[in-house]
C-alpha cells in the first residue's frame, strides 16, 4: 500500500542523503512526494504495482445517464482482464468525446454513430474541422432524443418552446446538437429563446430533474438511452409528456443526416404514455484512439464482449447489446485490433 511504499522510500532515502550527520529533509521531501505519486498512480492496476504501462481513459457520459455507470464498469472490466494497462472512467458527452479521443486526451470514448462520422469528416457546427485519429470500436444499442414537458403542460409542439425555459443538454453534448437542430426545423434557434424571454440551462440530467421538479424549467431534452431513469424519475413525479417529432421534420431530417434513426416511443418504455410518440433516434459506440495499440485494443474488445452479463447486471439496456451488430452503422474505420477479434468471430460490418 501507499503507506509501505512512503516507509521503505524513507529508511533508503535518509540513509543515501546522510552526509556529515545532518539529513538533507529539502531533498527528501521531494523525493517521498515522487514515491507517494508513484505509489497512487499504481494502486489498482491489474498487473500490480509498476507494472501498468499504458493508462487507458474512457470519457463516458453525465452523471444520471447510462454511459457514466456502464462506464465505470468497463474500467473495471477491462483493467482486470487486459494485462498492462490501468483504467479510468471520466464523464462525458458525445461531441466532447470525439473531440478528446481525437487529441489523445481519452483512449476510448462514448458517443453516436452520427456524431463519430461528423465529427471525423468535420461536420459544421458541431466540429470546427476534421478529427481523424478517431476509430471505430463497437456498436452498442439504440438510443432515442427524448423531450420532457409537465404533463399538466399547455406545451405540446416543439414550436411551443420558442420563449420557454428549457434544458437541452450541455454544449457538447449530442443530445444538445439534435435539440439545436430539431429546433431549426420548427423555425427558432437557442438564441431566439433567450431573445423571447426564454432560458437556456446548459446542465446534466440530475440537476435537469432537480429543476424541472422544482418548477424552474418547462422542458428537459436528452440524447439517451429508451426508458432512462432520468424521465422515469419525472415521470413518477411531478408526471411528464414526451414531444413529438413531427412526420414531416422527422423525415426531412432522416433523409439529410445519414446516422439518424426513427425511433416510436410507446407505453412499453414509460407506462404513462397512452400514444406512441414518433423521434430521432441514433446508434450508441464507442471509439477509439488510433494510436491505441492493436494488441490492447484487441484484448479490450475481447474483454468487452466476453463480459456481457457484468454490463447488463449495471444497466438493463445493455440486454439489447448484441456482438453480431458491432459493427452496424460504424461510419469511421474500424480499429485494426477490434477488427481482428471480430473476423475472428465472423462479425461483419452491415
Amino acid at each position: 500500500n501507499n503507506q509501505a511504499v512512503s516507509s521503505v522510500h524513507k529508511g533508503v532515502i535518509q540513509k543515501n542523503f546522510m552526509f556529515q550527520g545532518e539529513i538533507d529533509m529539502s531533498r527528501i521531501s521531494k523525493l517521498l512526494a515522487t514515491a507517494a505519486v508513484v505509489g497512487l498512480v499504481t494502486a489498482g492496476t491489474s498487473t500490480g504495482a509498476f507494472a501498468a504501462d499504458t493508462f487507458v481513459r474512457i470519457a463516458s457520459g453525465p452523471a444520471g445517464g447510462s454511459w457514466y455507470p456502464l462506464g465505470a464498469k468497463m474500467a473495471e472490466i477491462f483493467g482486470k482482464n487486459v494485462s498492462g494497462i490501468s483504467t479510468s472512467n471520466g464523464p462525458g458527452g458525445g461531441i466532447g468525446n470525439v473531440l478528446d479521443v481525437n487529441k489523445g486526451e481519452a483512449e476510448l470514448g462514448w458517443t453516436y454513430g452520427h456524431t463519430a462520422y461528423d465529427g471525423y469528416t468535420g461536420v459544421a457546427p458541431s466540429f470546427k474541422k476534421a478529427n481523424p485519429n478517431v476509430r471505430h470500436l463497437a456498436t452498442f444499442y439504440p438510443a432515442a432524443f427524448q423531450t420532457a414537458v409537465l404533463a399538466k403542460s399547455g406545451i405540446m409542439s416543439y414550436a411551443d418552446l420558442k420563449d420557454k425555459n428549457i434544458s437541452p443538454g450541455k454544449a457538447k453534448w449530442s443530445g444538445y446538437a439534435a435539440f439545436k437542430m430539431i429546433a431549426g426545423k420548427y423555425g427558432f434557434s437557442v438564441d431566439d429563446v433567450k431573445k423571447a424571454g426564454g432560458a437556456v440551462h446548459h446542465v446534466g440530467y440530475s440537476d435537469s430533474v432537480a429543476l424541472m421538479k422544482d418548477g424552474h424549467i418547462d422542458a428537459f431534452s436528452g440524447l439517451t438511452s429508451l426508458p432512462q431513469a432520468s424521465f422515469l424519475d419525472l415521470e413518477f413525479n411531478p408526471g411528464i409528456r414526451l414531444l413529438p417529432v413531427s412526420e414531416e421534420v422527422l423525415g426531412g431530417i432522416l433523409k439529410s443526416n445519414p446516422g439518424y434513426v426513427r425511433v416510436d416511443m410507446n407505453s412499453s418504455h414509460y407506462k404513462s404514455m397512452k400514444s406512441t410518440v414518433p423521434t430521432l433516434g441514433a446508434v450508441t459506440i464507442m471509439v477509439v484512439n488510433k494510436d491505441l495499440s492493436d494488441d490492447i485494443v484487441y484484448n479490450i474488445t475481447k474483454a468487452l464482449w466476453e463480459n456481457h452479463a457484468d454490463l447488463a447486471g449495471v444497466k438493463k439496456v445493455w440486454n439489447k447489446v448484441k456482438l453480431e451488430n458491432a459493427l452496424r452503422g460504424a461510419a469511421t474505420p474500424v480499429h485494426p485490433g477490434a477488427m481482428r477479434y471480430y473476423k475472428e468471430k465472423g462479425v461483419k460490418k452491415m
